[in-house]
């Protein structure tokens, strides 16, 4: 019972960490139309910039500092890609996939170059570093921080887009910019904010990845985009909301199966990935039930037209 409540308060952590960092990237995608590949990128310069803050302060007030620091340096780093590169291929996905990608290899290569290859430890506070129990199990404290900060960013997110004038624009701009345009609104630079959040969420899940990892390396933020694309492809686009519950599926299906398959946590994501993929109706074709039954109906149609 204490290995499942383990496993369960750990898996809910781990897919609070992925929500953190899908959130920003589901942002970006289901509002802009924009595939930010770089949004990986963004997470490891501000969890740099978070590691060199915590170290210099040190204790509770050095992360508090660096939380702020590593959401401000996402923050402003997104904004100048954006402004500079991603401005200029609205409509042009191609290009965005190249621009972004280009970004996600050329900046941890230089983060590399700067701080080196070998993973560093990410300074943990006493208060964050020791267990807590809970029904037998001694569970890491810092999980519960990521559960609760991912509720804060959840309800931040639902708030932003239905009470905020720029979450209503950002969202009037999607469906039709020239319209919106002409009512003499500025679409881009609500564009600009959105991707501007987007960075800021990256950089708070960096400084919450050191948290949750107790490291840091150069490529920690191209790992972890990879299950945060697959659980912005499991939820959807739908609402924020199905990106949290993804990932919270992500997290405890990882878990479970690293403990009770041997290791396997990731191919069980990949699997769970196609799973959800290959049942989700195609456009104009019906969920996979509704499929079953237009075969049967066909089968028995051939059958009795076959005794006829």
């Amino acid at each position: 019972m204490d290995t499942l409540v383990l496993l369960t308060l750990t898996g809910l952590g781990l897919g609070a960490l992925y929500f953190l960092i899908a959130s920003g990237l589901a942002l970006i995608f289901g509002l802009m139309d924009v595939l930010n590949f770089a949004h990986g990128a963004f997470l490891t310069v501000s969890v740099y910039a978070a590691w060199r803050t915590a170290e210099t302060v040190g204790g509770m007030p050095g992360l508090l500092l660096a939380a702020v620091v590593g959401a401000l340096t996402g923050l402003l780093l997104a904004a100048v890609v954006e402004l500079v590169l991603i401005r200029r291929l609205y409509g042009r996905v191609k290009e965005q996939i190249l621009v972004t990608v280009g970004l996600s290899l050329a900046v941890p290569a230089l983060v590399q170059t700067v701080w080196g290859a070998d993973a560093r430890p990410f300074p943990v506070p006493d208060a964050l570093s020791g267990t807590v129990g809970v029904l037998g199990a001694r569970v890491p404290v810092n999980r519960f921080l990521l559960v609760a900060v991912a509720l804060l960013v959840l309800a931040g997110i639902h708030l932003f887009l239905s009470r905020t004038r720029y979450g209503l624009i950002v969202r009037a701009g999607v469906e039709d910019r020239a319209m919106v345009t002409a009512l003499g609104i500025d679409v881009t630079r609500a564009f600009t904010l959105v991707f501007a959040l987007g960075g800021a969420l990256a950089g708070l899940a960096g400084v919450l990845g050191g948290l949750y990892f107790g490291s840091l390396s150069p490529h920690q933020g191209t790992s972890l985009l990879v299950f945060a694309f697959v659980v912005v492809i499991i939820g959807g686009l739908v609402s924020i909301t199905s990106v949290a519950l993804s990932a919270l599926t992500v997290g405890l299906v990882q878990q479970y199966a690293n403990y009770y398959a041997g290791g396997y946590g990731d191919l069980a994501v990949v699997v769970l990935l196609a799973a959800v993929v290959l049942s989700r109706p195609a456009a104009g074709t019906g969920s996979p039930p509704a499929r079953l039954r237009r075969a049967l109906t066909a089968l028995r149609t051939r059958s009795a037209g076959g005794t006829a």
